[in-house]
């Protein structure tokens, strides 16, 4: 099966406002302090990854990375290493570093497998979650909104990011967490991208409604069908739009 670029998404479907290029500006030009150096590196590079800065199959010129984020290459190296780990880029002899295509056979796979792990996730959270837990969720959910009224899609990912952090986190069980963030990883930014047409956006803002009413109620089983078809939902969106673009 033949691997499709995130970028060749349709550009002609009907969007809503974004701001993503002034977040995207802000992400990658400031410099990154020098505590825990090649993890904020790290971390800036997933986030890049993340809002298409870096799409599928681009190749990573290490000096203009090392003069964006202002670090030295000791640093950057350490932090393509992680990534290579995590199976967001692969490291090429002799050539440098590009970032991982998936196939569509590689997508459907990891939503699959994800949307297991959010759907016991959700089981166990509604048993084990405390109520601070779910003001923080609630109050994260309101931000969320705000950002989705504003055409705000990266405020609305990170919102919707740590959301889903947090349910899997009150599950109390580290294997899982660990195991969900594995595979999290290599879908964040098909994830980001799920949202880009409106009709989509609107669609999983309301599911989260949902999802935030199960919690609050403690209704795990209904909590972990809503999870699982979530994620499902957004990989036949992908898949949509990889096999449109194919």
């Amino acid at each position: 099966m033949h691997s499709v670029p995130l970028n060749a998404f349709p550009d002609h479907s009907p969007h809503v406002p974004l701001r993503t290029a002034d977040v995207a500006d802000a992400a990658v030009h400031s410099p990154i302090s020098r505590q825990a150096l090649h993890l904020a590196v790290g971390d800036r590079l997933r986030r890049m990854i993340t809002e298409g800065v870096l799409p599928p199959g681009a190749h990573l010129n290490e000096r203009a990375l090392c003069e964006q984020l202002g670090v030295s290459r000791t640093p950057l190296r350490e932090a393509l290493k992680s990534l290579a780990v995590e199976r967001l880029i692969e490291l090429l002899p002799n050539r440098g570093a590009r970032v991982v295509t998936l196939s569509s056979a590689d997508i459907a796979d990891a939503f699959e497998l994800l949307s297991g792990l959010e759907a016991l996730a959700g089981e166990l959270a509604c048993e084990r979650i405390t109520q601070a837990e779910i003001d923080e969720i609630q109050a994260l959910h309101a931000t969320m909104h705000v950002c989705h009224a504003h055409g705000d899609l990266p405020g609305y990912f990170e919102c919707n990011r740590r959301i889903h952090e947090r349910i899997n986190a009150a599950a109390r069980n580290p294997s899982l967490v660990h195991m969900y963030q594995s595979v999290n990883r290599r879908l964040q930014a098909l994830r980001f991208r799920s949202n880009l047409h409106a009709g989509k956006w609107e669609r999983a803002m309301a599911e989260h409604d949902a999802m935030l009413q199960a919690l609050q109620t403690r209704d795990g089983v209904t909590l972990g069908r809503l999870l699982r078809s979530h994620l499902m939902a957004k990989c036949d969106v992908v898949l949509a739009h990889l096999r449109a673009a194919a």
